[in-house]
C-alpha cells in the first residue's frame, strides 16, 4: 500500500469501518447528481417537438441544470462546514423531486428550465459536495479506491435510467416520467441519513480555520482589546469589517487563490468543461439523426454507462497503487487527453455498429477522468481543504457547463451536422489535456526543489541545535568574560 499524502485533519481517519457504508451513500448521492441531466436527454427529442424549440434551446435544460449545481458548489459547501454532510444532502433529494414534480406540469420550455435546471440543479449540489467531502473524513491512505467506487455510480445509475427512461415515456409520457423521476430521486434522502460524521478520535482536533482566517481573527481580536468601538468610529468599522470577513474565509478558503496548484487545476479544467457534457447530452441524438431506433439509441448510453462503471473501480485501484499516486497528476492529464482523440474521432465511426465502439472507448476516457477528477484536486490541496476548494472549483466551472451544450447545440443548428460539435469537443478536452501535462511537470519540479530547500533548512537548524546543547558551557564562559571586561 502506498503511503499516504500528509493531511492535517488532526486525528487519523478510520480508513474503512462504517467509511464503506459512507462510500455507499456517495455512490448514490454522486451517482444521481452527474447521471440524472444525463438521462434526461431520453426525452429531448419528444420535449423539442412539443414545444417546437431548437437543439440548442432544449440543450439548455440540461446546461442549466448541470450548471446551477457547479453555480451551488459554494453554497453546499458553506452549508456542509456548519452542519455537516447528512443533513444537506437529505434538502438536496428533496429539492431534486419538488423540481421535477413542478416540471411534469410545465407548459413552455421556460418552465422546465426554472424546474428542472435551476430548483433541480441546486438540489444535486447538495448531493455532490457532501459527498465528495465526507469521503476525504473517512479516507486517507484508501483514499483513491474510495473515491473511484463512489463515483462509480454515476454510470451505475445512468445505465438503470437510460433504459428506465425509455420504458417510463412510452407507458406515461414525458410528464409522468417527471412525476416518477421525482419519487425515485427521493433515494438521496436515504444515502444523506447514511452519511454519519466521522468519529475522531485524537487529542489533537483539526483546525478548519485557514491561515487567511486566524490572521483576520486576531486583527479582530486586536481591536476589541486596544479600542473602544463607543469611543472610536473607525475601530469599530475595522471591527465589522474584519468580522464580516472573518466569517467568509472560515468557510471558504480564498487563499487557495494564491495556490499554484490549485491555479493550474482551475485553469484547465474551465476550458476542459465546454466539451465534456456535450458529446454525451448528444450522443442519443446523433444517433436518432443517423436513422437509428430510440432504443438501440438509448443502448448506446447504457453501452456507455457500463463500460464507465468497469473502468471507475478500476482506475481508483490504479490510482492508489505505489507507482501512480506519487505522480496521480500524470494519469490525470492523460486521462483528459484521451477524451479529447475519443471526440476527435467519433465523426470517423460510421453506422450504429461504429457508435457502439465509439461508446465503448469514450465510456473507458470518460470514466478514467470521472474517477480521478476530484481526488487529484485532494491530492493538490489537502483533504482539509477541500470542501472549499470544490465549492470554488464549480461555481468557476458553471460558466463551460452552462455554455458548453447550447455551444454545440448552436454548431448541429448552423451546419446540420454533429461531427463540426465533436471536433470542437476534442478540442476542448486535448488542450487543456496537454496544458496539464505541462503544467504539472513544473509544479512537480518546484514541489522537488521546495522539499529539498525545506530538508536543507531543517538540517542546517538541527546541526546548530545540536552545535549549542554540545556546547553550553563555553557560551556561558565567554558571556561570564564580556561581563568582567
Amino acid at each position: 500500500m502506498p503511503p499516504a499524502a500528509a493531511t492535517n485533519l488532526g486525528y487519523k481517519p478510520p480508513d474503512g469501518g462504517w467509511g464503506w457504508a459512507v462510500v455507499f451513500a456517495a455512490f448514490i448521492s454522486i451517482g444521481f447528481s452527474y447521471a440524472f441531466p444525463k438521462s434526461l436527454t431520453i426525452y429531448f427529442k419528444e420535449i423539442q417537438e412539443y414545444f417546437s424549440v431548437s437543439y440548442s434551446e432544449i440543450a439548455w435544460v440540461s446546461s442549466v441544470m448541470l450548471a446551477s449545481m457547479y453555480a451551488g458548489g459554494p453554497v453546499s459547501s458553506m452549508l456542509v462546514n456548519r452542519y455537516g454532510s447528512r443533513p444537506v444532502v437529505m434538502v438536496g433529494g428533496l429539492m431534486v423531486c419538488t423540481g421535477m414534480v413542478l416540471a411534469s406540469f410545465g407548459t413552455t420550455i421556460i418552465h422546465l428550465y426554472l424546474c428542472v435546471g435551476v430548483i433541480g440543479g441546486f438540489g444535486l449540489a447538495f448531493n455532490l459536495q457532501p459527498a465528495l467531502t465526507i469521503i476525504g473524513t473517512y479516507f486517507q491512505v484508501k483514499r483513491p479506491l474510495a473515491n473511484g467506487l463512489a463515483m462509480t455510480g454515476s454510470p451505475v445509475v445512468l445505465s438503470t435510467l437510460a433504459p428506465l427512461n425509455q420504458f417510463l415515456f412510452d407507458s406515461f409520457g414525458w410528464r409522468g416520467s417527471f412525476l416518477v423521476l421525482g419519487s425515485i430521486v427521493l433515494n438521496c434522502c436515504v444515502a444523506g441519513a447514511l452519511m454519519r460524521p466521522v468519529n475522531k478520535k485524537a487529542q489533537s482536533q483539526p483546525d478548519n480555520e485557514s491561515p487567511m482566517s486566524r490572521g483576520k481573527a486576531s486583527v479582530e481580536a486586536a481591536s476589541e482589546d486596544f479600542s473602544s468601538p463607543s469611543a472610536n468610529p473607525l475601530a469599530e468599522d475595522i471591527k465589522n469589517k474584519s468580522k464580516c470577513q472573518s466569517f467568509v474565509s472560515r468557510y471558504i478558503d480564498l487563499s487557495l487563490f494564491t495556490h499554484r496548484g490549485f491555479l493550474i487545476y482551475l485553469v484547465g479544467n474551465v476550458v476542459m468543461f465546454f466539451g465534456f457534457f456535450a458529446p454525451i447530452v448528444f450522443l442519443a441524438p446523433y444517433a436518432k439523426h443517423q436513422g437509428t431506433d430510440e432504443y438501440s439509441a438509448a443502448l448506446l448510453l447504457s453501452i456507455f454507462a457500463l463500460v464507465d462503471m468497469f473502468i471507475r473501480p478500476v482506475t481508483g485501484f490504479i490510482g492508489n497503487s505505489k507507482w501512480i499516486r506519487p505522480r496521480i497528476q500524470y494519469f490525470f492529464s492523460f486521462a483528459v487527453s484521451y477524451n479529447g482523440v475519443c471526440h476527435l474521432l467519433c465523426p470517423l465511426a460510421s453506422g450504429y455498429g461504429g457508435l457502439v465502439v465509439y461508446a465503448v472507448f469514450f465510456g473507458l476516457a470518460f470514466g478514467m477522468l470521472c474517477a480521478l477528477l476530484f481526488e487529484v484536486l485532494m491530492d493538490l490541496v489537502g483533504a482539509h481543504r477541500f470542501s472549499s476548494a470544490v465549492g470554488l472549483v464549480t461555481i468557476i466551472e458553471c460558466g463551460p457547463v452552462l455554455l458548453g451544450p447550447p455551444i454545440s447545440g448552436a454548431l448541429v443548428d448552423t451546419f446540420g451536422d454533429y461531427k463540426y460539435m465533436y471536433y470542437a469537443c476534442g478540442v476542448f478536452m486535448l488542450g487543456p489535456g496537454i496544458f496539464l501535462f505541462i503544467m504539472h511537470y513544473y509544479n512537480y519540479k518546484k514541489l522537488d526543489e521546495e522539499h529539498r530547500q525545506r530538508v536543507t533548512v531543517e538540517m542546517r537548524t538541527s546541526e546548530e541545535a545540536v552545535e549549542f546543547k554540545m556546547n553550553p558551557n563555553e557560551k556561558t564562559d565567554n558571556e561570564t568574560q564580556g561581563e568582567t571586561f
